[in-house]
C-alpha cells in the first residue's frame, strides 16, 4: 500500500528539486497548486491556510524538503505545526545536493524542526529526524530510503 503524503517545500526555489522527488513514485504525494493558481490563493491568509488544511486532511505523513531557506516560510512552519498537532507522521529530507536543472545545487539549509518548541521546551527537532542524503548521489539515496522514512515517521508519531 502506498502511503499518501503531504510535501511540505519552498516554492520558489525548489519546485525543480521537489519534482524529482514526487517523480520517484514510492508513495503517493499531493499534487502541487499550479503557479497562476498560487498567485491567487497566496494573496489571501485564508485561501493559503484552506488550501494547506484541504490537501493535508488525508494524508498521514508530511515530508518536509528542506532547502537553503525553507526553515524561514512561514507556511512550512504552519504546515509542519499542522501535522505534529494533528498526530501525523512528519520528518525532513535535506535537498540541496539535488540539481536544479537551472541553478544546480544549492546551500543546505536550516533544520526547520528546531524552530518549533514543545510544551516541556524541548524543541521538536530532537524528535524529529531530517536526513540528509549522501551527497555523492542524493537521488538515489532518496529512492531507496523513501518508503522507509515515512513508515518511521509514522510509528514514531503513533508512540509518542
Amino acid at each position: 500500500m502506498k502511503r499518501q503524503v503531504f510535501y511540505s517545500f519552498h516554492f520558489d526555489n525548489d519546485v525543480m528539486r521537489v519534482w524529482q522527488i514526487r517523480k520517484m513514485g514510492a508513495i503517493e504525494g499531493n499534487e502541487p497548486v499550479a503557479p497562476n493558481n498560487w498567485e491567487q490563493i497566496k494573496r489571501s491568509e485564508y485561501a493559503v491556510k484552506k488550501w494547506i488544511d484541504d490537501n493535508m486532511k488525508y494524508k498521514s505523513c508530511v515530508i518536509v524538503l528542506v532547502g537553503s531557506e525553507t526553515a524561514s516560510r512561514k507556511w512550512v512552519d504552519y504546515e509542519i505545526r499542522k501535522a505534529w498537532n494533528e498526530g501525523k507522521g512528519l520528518f525532513g529530507i535535506y535537498i540541496h545536493n539535488l540539481k536544479d536543472p537551472i541553478t544546480g545545487t544549492c546551500r543546505k539549509g536550516a533544520n526547520p524542526f528546531d524552530n518549533v518548541l514543545m510544551r516541556n521546551g524541548q524543541r521538536l527537532s530532537s524528535l524529529v529526524s531530517c536526513y540528509d542524503p549522501n551527497s555523492w548521489d542524493a537521488y538515489n539515496d532518496i529512492a531507496k530510503n523513501l518508503e522507509n522514512w515515512v513508515e518511521e515517521a509514522i510509528s514514531t508519531r503513533e508512540n509518542y
